[in-house]
């Protein structure tokens, strides 16, 4: 008898655990069990007691019943709030205050469960007011290549990026370096030695349109440049804003001072044409890339011209494998030197803060 009502209890209690837990039927029949986290109308989240988080597609459910309350919000911008189940053709919200509310599925945007309904409005509230120091992300780039014994040369790449993103600024910060040298013939001849590095602000005057300035600095030994600086503004568009592809587009103009070890100096204005782009070619593969034409003001016809695109495809969730590709163009080089220099640089990169993937 103590038997049976022990089976009974253990019996019972199952039954109770699974009549508290979501539950989700996939169109192939197969049916999960678990807490409902969130779905952003491509995928749902599901956390289930054994497998822990896991991820289905929002296409590949059939029904779905929540026992616990979600916040619904569609695509018109109404946000609904209570527990969730499927009927034949329409998806029901039981409420407190509406009753129960019925809803096609391709009406819904956004899932979410209390907790990261919660963790959703307190990261609204940081992106509203950050500190100065919050919000940060970006990543470290270090290429190193060593040959020793008949060859002895070493070339050594290094760069960093890092941005702060808010619901209404961008500020974006950048360097990098490439030296190289040779002692093949005895004597050690430096044959690559750049430094460039960057500062910009982004502030949207609207959701398309945006404001910007920068200041940018450049050293480069085998142009004969000791110092260019740029200082400049404009407006920018924001073209394209998708999960997966983002494209700006900026127009400006520009005040750029060039100081070369020849004793020469060069001061002009200059017009900024430019556009910036990133793309995720894949989950783990992402492409930035960024073209900027400065014609020459002072100089009619002439003008420079930057182009730098990075390929990163993610090792893990901070280690990643970078190749870049950067040019630096200018129409009128000093005398004897070549208008075009292009570095190409690959190693590892290291990821962090709130852009990590």
């Amino acid at each position: 008898m103590r038997r049976i009502l022990t089976l009974s209890l253990v019996f019972s209690t199952l039954l109770c655990f699974d009549a508290l837990a979501d539950q989700l039927i996939l169109k192939n029949g197969d049916r999960l069990t678990g807490t409902i986290l969130k779905s952003d109308g491509e995928n749902l989240i599901m956390k289930s007691e054994f497998a822990g988080e896991v991820k289905i597609q929002w296409a590949a459910v059939e029904q779905l019943s929540s026992d616990r309350p979600l916040y619904v919000l569609l695509k018109d911008g109404q946000v609904i709030f209570g527990t969730v189940t499927t009927t034949t053709n329409k998806i029901e919200v039981q409420t407190k205050e509406a009753g129960i509310v019925a809803i096609t599925k391709e009406a819904i945007q956004l899932l979410r469960s209390e907790a990261e309904h919660t963790a959703h409005l307190a990261e609204v509230e940081r992106l509203r007011n950050p500190g100065l120091g919050d919000l940060w992300s970006g990543s470290a780039d270090a290429g190193l290549s060593l040959t020793k014994g008949n060859a002895d040369t070493t070339t050594i790449g290094v760069g960093a990026q890092a941005s702060r993103t808010t619901t209404t600024d961008k500020t974006s910060v950048y360097f990098a370096s490439l030296f190289a040298k040779n002692s093949t013939t005895g004597d050690s001849v430096t044959t690559a030695s750049s430094v460039r590095g960057g500062l910009r602000y982004d502030f949207n005057l609207s959701k398309r349109v945006f404001a910007f300035g920068l200041s940018d600095i450049e050293y480069d030994k085998f142009q004969d440049l000791d110092l260019r600086l740029v200082l400049g503004g404009g407006l920018g568009f924001h073209a394209t804003r998708t999960e997966r592809t983002r494209l700006d587009l900026f127009a400006g103009g520009a005040f750029n001072q060039e100081y070369f070890s020849t004793g020469e100096n060069r001061k002009s204005g200059e017009v900024i044409l430019g556009e910036e782009l990133s793309y995720k070619l894949s989950s783990s593969t992402s492409l930035a890339q960024r073209a900027v034409l400065y014609p020459n003001l002072s100089e009619i016809g002439e003008f420079r011209f930057s182009f730098d695109t990075t390929a990163v495809t993610r090792l893990s969730k901070s280690l990643g494998w970078q190749v870049t590709l950067s040019d630096r163009y200018i129409s009128n080089p000093i005398s004897g030197l070549k208008k075009n220099d292009l570095l190409l640089t690959t190693g590892l990169r290291v990821t962090f803060g709130a852009g990590r993937n």
